[in-house]
């Protein structure tokens, strides 16, 4: 069994393969072959159709190898061992020799081992406390993971030194094991040995062979290499093995080569470098083969493809370890297979790990001798060699460190990608290995090889290439994991790259690339191949190679590496980026201060053709002294001149927009108000917006002088401070600069007084902004260790998350950032879900927020470089790149920022000098830097008023800033410019200072007076010409004005790339742009990217950039032309442009659109009108020249010559000295001439600034740079979206999805924080509750949008809208109406005058006649009530409103809040948590379920109610014993004084407003301890109880489901009397009279949300003189005030005024009223016991109980100084009941006219109770029956017994059939009419015939039925005198089963 023969050939197949294989070879266009033997050898398209058609083959059956291994089925038989040759030594401990071989005997004695042996230990059993020492080739042994040893067996005997046992039998047999059974390596070779310090050989680890049991039943091999898979490019199925060749492998490869490396490995290797890995872009070349040939691979030249990998199995004894390979000479040289990358993007950022204070740590353990780096290594090599450590053990370096740079990037990668992803663990993917550490370093080899020689090597691609080649590897078994399976996996047996195999394999990779990539195989340790390296780095014999790979692959089962980046360019790019930013600063500092740097002015003076540039600048000063140079004199004095005469310039372009915002920024800070208000609203307390009056605010930014003063600008013009009522109308800047705080180190006291005003305030609601939140996320543990460098490092943790802050539960912190990356981690403190993202401006096509400007920003930026596009905004300067590449390689010691400072600022002076006159300085300059400064010096001339154009020159290190600053103002100097432009050195830390002559230039043109004004921002630079020198490592928000054209920022630092880094320098250069001018290809028929900050696409894969002025020749045929405008060298036929013409943005000339443009272009009608909007046609056209086109480059293979035109714009040059000759070369197409030559004129002299509203700047990068902006990856999304996304963070796993171009913000959002975390040195690393949500902090936002888009603008609005909304949500809608009908009140007499007493007289109130016309507003339009009082003089009554006017909104007026309102829901304080049941303490209050029922003779039934009362609440009932049946409701005694409690239960009956109802009293009732009910609907029950789950409801029947509030009043006063009694029967026995116990409730409705009380001086008794104040007062003083009344027993009903602003004295002036009461009542039921409320009733059922009421001879009384305030809600109440038709679908509204109709019609009936529509009929429509009441108040309709309401325009008169009761006198009246409305036995026919009633005056009977109907008619003896007809029957519109009521009509004889 351990001897499988699996490497045989398979002789049946051996015909058909080669036969395939010659068939292959002749139809392929290659003359390369697929190698029979290789094909054969291992089968590996068996595993290759295995894998692609699922069914897979073991070749490896029989190996069954460990010791649990299945066996055949049959027994297996005992074994028998060979008898040893006779004569030999068969001790135990001895070979057959003779010789000792255990370990105890020979540890100390030196023993030969072979190289790529290993000393391993065996066990004997019949020795069991001896090793035996035995030497095993170790590729024979398991690596540690227990994989990759080869089957079969090679030893030695250390004993007699017998070679090459090829059979672990024969060995076994030879050292005497004496074994019992098959002998087995896996069994018996047990450990390593190893020697000690001593020297001595002891036993070492255990040898691995735990995964050998599963070796053949493994889904797959632990590689990451062992399947093959179509690329993620859709190259459609890789080779089919058996079919075509691949080209690239040679024809005749000898039988030795064939461990070449498995042929099912390689097609994923390639894969997984293949086309999308190509650094950036794709090279075009590859694209095709992809997609052309299906069969090529991607890397066709990397490696052979051959299908064995590694040494050949038993019996093949001829290869060993050493024997160098025999296929070298077999290999052509690669290179002219390899494609060109020309336009590879590329980036220098092996970011991972490393920038911050604490770099990765990593293992270091020293192996051997210490590597000595030579000592003029740099001087030799011209740049510091960078050594990443790979794995395994890395040797110490000695001597010349300084020269060289030593990073652990690499291992960091290596060990992230062995971590298996969290993603696949989900499948329990345990059998799935990691990528073996052979893979990884191949796959590192094929990548460098791969890389152009302007490429930079990426840690980030070399993850993702490991991470494809995992999972492809891996799809299978992943494939596996994800469908259930029945059966498990089949096993599969694919070699894996053994250890052994690497260096060849590596080797053959590298072999193709023209030694760009050097392989050194070590045989001990790395430190031999570092020694070779430096040796042949010293000797030169690697000037061609960029990098040197240095492997150790022999001895152990582990493998040594790192790789040595010696190309110059690339090692100084990435030596550089390993620099952290203050290491940056130092090392430039250093070569600043110890002049280093001298050297390069040196060379600089040798190019100068006279000499030095300074003598030259000496020589043109001296000349040129007294007389300016004639090209520039006329513009400067004309210039002055016109200043200097009174009249001002005309120059119409400069205008400063004024302050106002954009719709964009109203939405977000609505946005922003509603995340604040869901925060409020969450059931978990943090945010109490009922608490606040006001809101505070404090805005922290970084320290720049100028961001501060923008803030300050932006605070003090957005007009906030008034608006939050925080400051007066003239307030000082003194005063705003209290809210701006600048993070510096005076900014802790600042702050602190902030937090000590947020603890005094608690009622002010304090938003602490914190702006450029992506700034300073250093951690301030962090920052005590390195507080010495740096006071302001970690100041924003300090700060802003300080304990006091967290805590605070009045402060809101709002982070806001263009940038958010890194604040979107594993342990951030902000919830996802308070994340605000700047909206899109499209949403499908529409545009959600048309605005006059459009937003340019980085995506659209990007867009401009692709072609099709007229302006390419970014670019880069190819000569200045190429001079900076030669002058690193001269310079090696310099740093290249300094480099590129200096070669920079020449090109600038050169230019300068070039515009000057000294046009011999043309060839010292860039096409690029000609052009800024010709246009710099020239724009002014082309404004009346001077108005010029700003160049913002990015310099990030401060020191350096400062040199070019010097050396600019001296060239300007000398070249007597001084007057044309300013020079500005921006510095964080300080001001703008600028000359004289422009603040006094600023000053005319904005128009400002104040001697004393200096520009404080860039904003008010607006219009100057200046180079602004903008330094300091990062930009902290400033914003530019929009004369900026162009953004120089080539000095860039170019390790920058992390998106942040790089999207903040980008960020300088976002713009609005006028919407009116088109600026791509006419309209745009796509809408823009979905989300403002996605990167948009930019498709570059099949398009190449043209390098340094070369064209490529391999463009694809199909290819579309590209414009070459982004590398202007090639772009340009002379860079020698005429120094004296006005070139360039201000003289070219906008091109009028070729005819098919203007087709296409829907906004044109015709040329004139072509571009100019709306907006734009108020302005003078004359002063503005013709309108501008802006029209595509036509697609022509012309360059473009002249360096003026290449804006992109085809112009013709206004100037008059370009040559005809220029004309004609500049090759712009016959379109471009169409404009007449008049329209020159005009435009030559048009203001910069007329184009700058309609441009953005134009952007010039570093090439490095450049390339990683324009390129994408293949999903389209720019490369530099997918960078690290900040220096403080790092990628959680390398297992990690891409990004991808289709995210918006939010998706990219949860992406970061997913798969980044922060490293120790930033602030939220102590964060560590990952994902959970208690680890984010409540009270956190983050609003993120692009740069400069308007976020200050739109945090401010928050701000105004957010102080809008606590104010509204102090302030409540209450209705605010005056009394009606006061004009009929009765005679003065009849008042209560005793004015100052505290509670009525009850003698002197029984002698108040009842007023009862009703007062109150809402029944306005209810019919009046006559009495016999009334004067009859009101017939006009009613016809004060129009009827239209019944609908109109009631009046309301907006009131504050008082701290005793009553709250709904919304409302959650500190004090009432426990009142309302969320105390986040206690568990959501638990209550139960009561049933209590009660007969009711009227109803004819017992009725059953049902109580839910809350656990808390159980103590104001009693039950039968504690959880048994309730009993009764406890009432206290009348004669309890106590002032902790309210003695009368409240009841409040509500439908449909859960929500919205005022329920919560604890504020009302002063924390006084009450009993309150509220009664609902029984389908309502749920979602009541939801919301107030610690109060008691009062569920009522469902048979009232669909019943009005009368029904709800009626049971409840049912109830209470019923309980009255019980308790009267439970306390009676205790000793208490039935009278003394409490008989009054309170009637509350559910929108009573203040209560006032009139504090009145009477001067005197009698007194005309009244004054009178209203308060709020608590609900709790004026039940308290009520109940403490003398005799309250005896009053039946008390109320209170609703209160109203119109409420005169004479309302006031007597205390108590004896009239109707609404709203709040407080009822007696013991004396009401016998009058009800009728229970079927929907409206003015109160009117309707006080009459009753009233009639009984009870009385009312009304507290007149008390006042109750209902506020307006707008749903719920009576509003609840729609009135629909029960048949048709329609939901058209019936109308009230349709609510009655004939009975037996075929009429739609409705679904609505019969007694709403019979109410509702008569409100609107009771003219009908009751013609003659109509406007006829002194012949009212009698009521009898009921009051309805017949609508505003007729009259009744109330009167009570029962006995005894109080009527009015009717015996004057005559009646219009009679109303009988469900008439009970009271009502008779000689109770009717005391009345008198006009002749034709018409009678309503209403009954239950038809039935009664005739009944009553014959009772009551109606026929005698009302005369009544068939057709006189009427119905409610209701179907039989809803029991309409049926009317009958008659009229009076």
């Amino acid at each position: 069994m351990g001897n499988s023969y699996a490497g045989q050939l398979k002789t049946t197949r051996f015909e058909e393969v080669l036969h395939n294989s010659i068939e292959a070879s002749l139809r392929s266009n290659s003359l390369v072959p697929r190698p029979v033997f290789s094909q054969l050898y291992l089968e590996a398209e068996q595993q290759l159709s295995a894998l692609e058609g699922g069914s897979r083959a073991d070749n490896e059956d029989e190996e069954e190898e460990g010791e649990g291994a299945l066996e055949p089925t049959c027994p297996p038989n005992p074994y028998q061992m060979h008898p040893p040759p006779e004569g030999c030594c068969t001790t135990d401990g001895f070979c057959q020799a003779g010789k000792d071989l255990r370990l105890v005997s020979i540890s100390s004695e030196p023993i030969d081992v072979p190289a790529g042996f290993l000393l391993v230990g065996a066990k004997s059993p019949s020795l069991p406390d001896h090793l035996l020492v035995c030497a095993v080739d170790r590729r024979f042994l398991p690596d540690d993971n227990g994989h990759n040893a080869l089957l079969g067996f090679s030893g030695n005997c250390v004993g007699c030194g017998k070679k090459g046992f090829c059979y672990f039998t024969e060995f076994s047999n030879h050292i005497n094991l004496k074994l019992t059974t098959q002998p087995k390596k896996q069994k018996h070779l047990k450990y390593y040995l190893v020697r000690n310090a001593q020297g001595a050989l002891t036993k070492g680890p255990l040898i691995c062979w735990k995964g050998s049991e599963f070796r053949s039943r493994q889904t797959a091999a632990s590689t990451g290499s062992s399947s093959v898979f179509p690329p993620a490019e859709s190259s459609g199925p890789l080779a089919t093995f058996s079919g075509e060749p691949i080209p690239g492998t040679t024809p005749s490869i000898p039988m030795g080569a064939q461990q070449a490396g498995a042929a099912s490995e390689h097609p994923s290797l390639t894969a997984a470098v293949g086309p999308a890995v190509l650094n950036g872009k794709d090279s075009p070349k590859h694209q095709q083969l992809v997609k052309n040939d299906p069969s090529a691979m991607p890397r066709p030249s990397a490696l052979g493809i051959l299908s064995n990998s590694g040494p050949p199995k038993k019996r093949h004894k001829g290869w060993s370890p050493e024997s160098p390979s025999t296929t070298d000479g077999g290999y052509s040289q690669g290179g002219g297979n390899r494609a060109k990358h020309e336009s590879a993007g590329m980036s220098c950022m092996p970011q991972v790990g490393l920038v911050g204070p604490a770099p990765v740590t990593f293992p270091v353990v020293a192996s051997g001798e210490p590597v000595s780096v030579p000592d003029n290594l740099l001087k030799i090599c011209k740049a510091k060699p960078v050594i990443f450590k790979g794995h395994g053990n890395f040797p110490y370096l000695c001597g010349n460190l300084n020269d060289v740079v030593v990073s652990p990037l690499l291992y960091t990668c290596y060990q992230n990608s062995q971590s298996i992803s969290r993603a696949y663990e989900q499948y329990g993917a345990s059998t799935i290995q990691p990528i073996s550490e052979e893979m990884q370093l191949l796959l590192t080899v094929y990548y460098l090889v791969q890389l152009a020689a302007d490429q930079v090597p990426l840690m980030e691609d070399l993850e993702q290439i490991f991470l494809r080649s995992w999972r492809e590897s891996h799809l299978t078994e992943i494939r596996q994991y994800q469908q259930p399976q029945p059966c498990p996996p089949a096993p599969s047996a694919v070699a894996p790259v053994t250890s052994a195999q690497l260096p060849w394999l590596a080797g053959l990779a590298a072999s193709s690339c023209n030694d760009s990539v050097h392989i050194i195989e070590c045989t001990y340790s790395l430190a031999e191949g570092l020694s070779e390296m430096f040796r042949l780095l010293v000797e030169g014999k690697l000037a061609k190679t960029n990098y040197v790979v240095i492997v150790r692959a022999c001895r152990s089962p582990a493998i040594d590496s790192c790789v040595a980046v010696t190309g110059k360019y690339q090692a100084r790019i990435l030596s550089e980026s390993l620099l952290t930013p203050a290491e940056y600063q130092k090392e430039v500092n250093y070569e600043l201060v110890t002049g280093k740097v001298d050297s390069l002015g040196a060379f600089f003076s040798t190019l100068c053709p006279e000499g030095d540039i300074d003598i030259l600048l000496d020589k043109f000063h001296q000349e040129n002294q007294g007389h300016i140079p004639s090209s520039i004199t006329a513009s400067s004095v004309t210039k002055s001149a016109s200043l200097d005469v009174g009249g001002a310039p005309a120059c119409t372009s400069y205008n400063l927009e004024p302050h106002h915002i954009r719709p964009f920024q109203l939405a977000v800070a609505q946005k922003l108000l509603s995340h604040v208000c869901s925060i409020a609203d969450s059931s978990t307390q943090n945010l109490d917006l009922g608490s606040f009056e006001k809101v505070d605010f404090l805005i922290c930014i970084p320290p720049s002088e100028v961001t501060y003063q923008q803030t300050l600008f932006h605070v003090w013009h957005s007009g906030v401070l008034l608006e939050l009522g925080l400051e007066k109308e003239h307030m000082t800047k003194q005063r705003v600069e209290q809210y701006v705080l600048k993070l510096d180190a005076e900014a802790q006291t600042k702050f602190k007084s902030f937090l000590q005003n947020s603890f005094q305030n608690p009622h002010t609601l304090f938003v602490l902004i914190h702006d450029h939140a992506h700034w300073d996320l250093v951690s301030s543990a962090v920052h005590n260790l390195y507080s010495q460098s740096d006071p302001a490092m970690g100041l924003v943790d300090r700060l802003l998350n300080c304990r006091e802050v967290k805590e605070a539960p009045n402060i809101v912190t709002l982070h806001v950032t263009s940038f958010p990356y890194a604040l979107q981690t594993q342990h951030t403190l902000i919830s996802p879900y308070n994340e605000i993202h700047w909206p899109a401006s499209y949403s499908h096509g529409v545009d959600l927020y048309p605005e006059n400007k459009k937003y340019f920003g980085l995506s659209e930026f990007i867009e401009s470089t692709l072609s099709g596009h007229s302006l390419p905004l970014l670019r880069y300067d190819s000569s200045f790149e190429a001079m900076v590449t030669a002058l690193g390689k001269r310079f090696p010691r310099l740093h290249s920022a300094v480099i590129r400072t200096f070669v920079l600022v020449q090109h600038y002076a050169a230019a300068m000098m070039a515009v000057s006159g000294l046009s011999q300085m043309k060839d010292y300059t860039s096409v690029e830097t000609l052009e800024i400064t010709q246009n710099l010096i020239n724009s002014p001339k082309q404004c009346p008023c001077g108005h010029g154009l700003m160049v913002l020159l990015r310099v990030p290190c401060s020191p350096l800033a400062a040199v070019a600053y010097e050396r600019l103002a001296h060239v300007r100097a000398r070249l007597a410019l001084e007057e044309h432009f300013e020079i500005i050195l921006g510095n964080p830390s300080s001001g703008i200072t600028i000359g004289k002559h422009f603040v006094k230039q600023l000053k005319t043109w904005q128009k400002i007076e104040d001697a004393e004004w200096r520009p404080q921002t860039y904003l008010e630079l607006e219009g100057l010409p200046c180079i602004l020198i903008f330094s300091g490592m990062d930009p902290h928000g400033e914003s530019l004005p929009r004369s900026l054209r162009y953004c120089d920022l080539r000095l860039i630092n170019s390790s920058c790339l992390v998106r942040t880094a790089l999207e903040q320098e980008l960020g300088l250069a976002a713009y609005f742009v006028s919407n009116e001018v088109p600026l791509e290809k006419g309209a745009r028929n796509e809408p823009l990217e979905s989300d403002a900050e996605k990167l948009s696409s930019t498709d570059n894969e099949d398009e190449e950039l043209v390098t340094e002025g070369s064209i490529s020749e391999k463009r694809s045929p199909v290819k579309r032309e590209r414009s070459r405008s982004h590398d202007s060298a090639s772009s340009s036929l002379s860079s020698k442009a005429s120094s004296s013409a006005p070139c360039g943005e201000s003289s070219a000339q906008p091109a009028a659109p070729s005819q098919g443009e203007r087709a296409r272009s829907p906004q044109s009608c015709g040329p004139s009108e072509e571009t100019r909007a709306p907006g734009d046609r108020q302005r003078p056209h004359a002063s503005r020249g013709p309108p501008p086109v802006i029209s595509r480059r036509s697609p022509g293979p012309t360059p473009q010559p002249d360096s003026g035109l290449r804006t992109g714009q085809r112009s013709v040059q206004a100037s008059v000295t370009v040559s005809s000759s220029q004309l004609s070369s500049s090759g712009s197409s016959s379109s471009s001439m169409t404009p007449a030559a008049g329209t020159l004129v005009l435009q030559a002299s048009q203001c910069s600034m007329s184009k700058a509203c309609r441009q953005p700047p134009i952007v010039f990068l570093p090439k490095l740079v450049y390339d990683m902006v324009t390129a994408t990856d293949s999903s389209g999304l720019p490369k530099a979206a997918s960078l690290l996304p900040s220096h403080s963070v790092m990628w959680a796993s390398s297992f990690r999805p891409l990004l991808s171009k289709t995210m918006t913000s939010t998706e990219q959002s949860l992406y970061y924080r997913q798969w980044t975390v922060p490293r120790p040195s930033h602030m939220d690393y102590g964060n560590r509750a990952e994902g959970r949500v208690d680890s984010f902090h409540p009270r956190r936002l983050l609003l993120s949008g692009p740069p400069q888009i308007g976020k200050t603008g739109a945090y401010l609005q928050f701000l105004s809208i957010l102080s809008r909304m606590l104010i509204r949500l102090t302030e409540v809608d209450v209705y605010d109406e005056e009394e009606i009908n006061i004009n009929l009140r009765e005679e003065s007499d009849w008042h209560y005058l005793q004015l100052s007493d505290p509670w009525p007289d009850l003698e002197l109130f029984k002698k108040l006649p009842f007023d009862y016309i009703i007062h109150d507003p809402k029944y306005e339009d209810a019919s009046l009530i006559c009495s016999h009082l009334q004067s009859i003089k009101s017939e006009d009554r009613g016809m004060s409103r129009k009827p239209e006017e019944l609908y109109v909104r009631r009046q309301t007026a907006r009131m504050r809040l008082s701290k005793y309102a009553a709250y709904n829901t919304y409302h959650h304080c500190e004090q009432c948590h426990q009142y309302m049941g969320f105390h986040p303490r206690y568990q959501l209050y638990e209550s139960t379920l009561h049933a209590f029922a009660f007969s009711y003779s009227m109803l004819g039934e017992e009725i059953q109610l049902h109580f839910i009362i809350p656990k808390s609440k159980e103590h104001h009932f009693v039950f039968s014993q504690p959880g048994g049946q309730l009993e009764s409701m406890r009432l206290p005694l009348v004669t309890d004084k106590s002032h902790e409690y309210i003695k009368s239960p409240t009841f409040t009956p509500t439908t449909g407003r859960h929500e919205h109802g005022l329920f919560n009293l604890y504020h009302a009732m002063d924390g006084a301890s009450h009993l309150h009910v509220l009664v609902v609907k029984e389908y309502e029950m749920a979602i009541y109880k939801k919301y107030w789950p610690n109060h008691i409801m009062l569920v009522l029947p469902s048979i009232f489901n669909s019943a009005g509030v009368g029904a709800a009043h009626f049971l409840i006063k049912e109830l209470s009397y019923h309980n009255l009694e019980l308790e009267r029967n439970r306390q009676e026995e205790l000793g208490i009279k039935p009278q003394d116990i409490w008989p009054f409730i309170v009637i509350s409705d559910d929108s009573c949300v203040m209560w006032n009380v009139v504090d009145v001086d009477c001067g005197g008794e009698r007194s005309r003189e009244l004054s009178w104040s209203e308060r709020n007062v608590s609900l709790k003083y004026i039940m308290q005030h009520i109940e403490a009344s003398p005799n309250i027993t005896h009053y039946a009903l008390i109320g209170m005024r609703k209160w109203s602003s119109k409420t005169g004295s004479s309302e006031v002036r007597e205390p108590f009223s004896r009239c109707h009461v609404h709203d709040f009542l407080i009822l007696n039921v013991d004396l009401t016991q016998n009058v009800q409320y009728n229970q079927n009733r929907f409206m003015c059922d109160d009117v309707d109980f006080n009459l009753r009421v009233h009639s009984a001879g009870l009385l009312l009384c009304r507290f007149n100084r008390f006042s109750v305030m209902k506020k307006q809600i707008a749903v719920g109440g009576h509003r609840s009941f729609h009135i629909t038709s029960k048949v048709s679908d329609n939901a058209a509204a019936v109308v009230p006219a349709q609510y009655i109709c004939a009975p037996d019609s075929k009429h739609t009936f409705l679904a609505a109770p019969a007694q709403l529509l019979l109410e509702k009929f008569f409100q609107h429509h009771s003219h009908r029956f009751f013609p003659l009441s109509l406007k006829n108040h002194s012949h009212p309709v009698l009521s009898v017994d009921c009051y309805l309401n017949l609508g505003s325009q007729i009259s009744v008169c109330y009167v009570s059939s029962r006995p005894h009761s109080l009527n009015i006198s009717c015996s004057d009246f005559m009646f219009s009419g009679l109303l009988l409305y469900l008439c009970d036995s009271f009502v008779g026919a000689s109770f009717l015939k005391k009345f008198h009633f006009l002749k034709g005056a018409t009678l309503c009977v209403i009954c239950q039925d038809r039935n009664s109907l005739r009944q009553t008619v014959v009772r009551l003896e109606l026929e005698d005198e009302w005369q009544f007809r068939l057709r006189d029957e009427f119905q409610t519109a209701n179907a039989k089963e809803d029991r309409p009521l049926f009317f009958l009509t008659g009229r009076h004889i």
